[in-house]
């Protein structure tokens, strides 16, 4: 193959370059746009666990010991 052959095809190469780049970026675009995404619904999630939790042991009776032995605390005796 002569350097005149060679220049050509590297230059074909890189003539295709610039559209493979263009669309490997809109798809990393696109990915990264998901990514945020799915982060928030995470951030999401864990906040209301944490508050669902928070809230259950709000809620929990509480345990007490009298004379050695385990007993729930009532709060609001009647």
């Amino acid at each position: 193959m002569s350097d005149l052959e060679r220049i050509t095809a590297r230059r074909s190469e890189l003539d295709a370059l610039p559209e493979e780049l263009a669309k490997r970026l809109q798809e990393v675009e696109a990915e990264r746009e998901e990514l945020r995404i799915a982060e928030r619904v995470l951030l999401r999630l864990a906040e209301q666990d944490r508050a669902d939790t928070e809230a259950a042991e709000a809620a929990a009776p509480v345990q007490a010991q009298v004379a050695g032995r385990a007993v729930l605390a009532d709060p609001a005796p009647q």
